[in-house]
């Protein structure tokens, strides 16, 4: 059986969750992958009344869909960065709270524990999310960053972290943190010093999307590969460079969709990541779970960008072959 298709709808949380299962029913999604901001799934509520967890079940399975897994990015961007007031409009209320930067970071960890509660309510076995650094800001080494800081930003992820992951191994819910520039992890060597610092905690993973790695020059599949037995859940973006002798890699503080940058997301299939290497790679390690459509294209309107990605994953989705292709030939 192919794979589940899934649309993640933070980037349609303007919509109420009706609405948007509404139309990604319509556009041919088998589920939604709820993100807990706008009314699509308050983890708050969530934690305390199963009954509300039920209901987000009902109402997507009025138009044919079920969840598989929930995203708290914003919450979980608060746990280790250096806050300042950008924080407060991506935050809940209670956890902005004053603004004093170690209280949101303290208020930020319990939202990810109460959000491992939440996802064990609603019967769901992993949460995506982001995990923030206090070290990102130092990536380029002037004033020189040395090791002793670096350690430092790993240290403090691994303790602010540790708790928050034994209450989701307690819940018996996985995090998987979306690997991505601005967090303790944006590729492969970061990703496994995060594994590394944590002691390889076991409700630790990645929620593996290409789109982070391909405009840095990797090879998305290889991310797969090189950690097998943590890739708790797929995003299915892409992206692409621009880079035209003029454009940087790191694109000139301007916004996205602005045409000078010299990368960009675009819709699914549309870019530069090879996602039949990705599809091979995730039948290596064994990967059953959801394909989770993350849309992002500035230049598309997203409800034509949705469908057509549903689609286009549809079709470039396979399952490993059970037998080799010249196995009638052997004795």
């Amino acid at each position: 059986m192919a794979r589940s298709v899934t649309l993640f709808t933070g980037q349609w949380a303007d919509l109420t969750l009706d609405t948007l299962a509404g139309k990604a029913a319509e556009f041919g999604y088998d589920g939604l992958e709820l993100a807990c901001w706008g009314d699509h799934f308050d983890p708050v509520r969530g934690a305390k009344d199963k009954a509300y967890c039920d209901g987000r079940h009902a109402l997507l399975a009025k138009h044919g869909l079920k969840c598989w897994a929930i995203s708290n990015h914003l919450a979980g961007q608060a746990v280790c960065d250096p806050i300042d007031e950008r924080h407060k409009t991506i935050l809940p209320a209670h956890v902005w709270g004053d603004g004093d930067p170690e209280g949101v970071r303290r208020r930020a960890a319990d939202e990810m524990k109460t959000t491992a509660k939440a996802a064990a309510n609603l019967g769901v076995k992993v949460v995506n999310g982001f995990t923030g650094s206090a070290i990102w800001h130092k990536l380029y080494f002037f004033p020189p960053t040395g090791e002793k800081d670096v350690k430092a930003g790993f240290d403090d992820f691994a303790n602010r972290w540790g708790p928050i992951l034994d209450t989701f191994q307690e819940c018996g819910v996985k995090f998987a943190l979306e690997v991505h520039p601005s967090e303790i992890a944006y590729d492969i060597y970061t990703a496994e010093r995060a594994l590394d610092a944590l002691g390889h905690h076991p409700a630790f993973g990645f929620n593996f999307d290409p789109s982070h790695l391909i405009w840095q020059g990797m090879d998305p599949a290889k991310f797969i590969d090189r950690f097998p037995d943590r890739i708790f859940h797929v995003h299915m973006k892409d992206a692409a460079t621009t880079l035209d002798g003029v454009s940087g890699i790191l694109s000139s503080h301007l916004g996205f969709g602005d045409n000078r940058r010299g990368w960009d997301f675009r819709s699914v299939g549309r870019g530069e990541v090879n996602f039949e290497d990705i599809i091979r790679a995730l039948n290596r390690c064994g990967y059953a779970g959801p394909l989770s459509v993350e849309w992002e294209d500035c230049g598309m309107d997203r409800e034509h960008g949705a469908r057509e990605s549903c689609e286009f994953v549809r079709a470039i989705d396979f399952q490993p072959s059970g037998r080799a292709f010249d196995a009638a030939f052997e004795e």
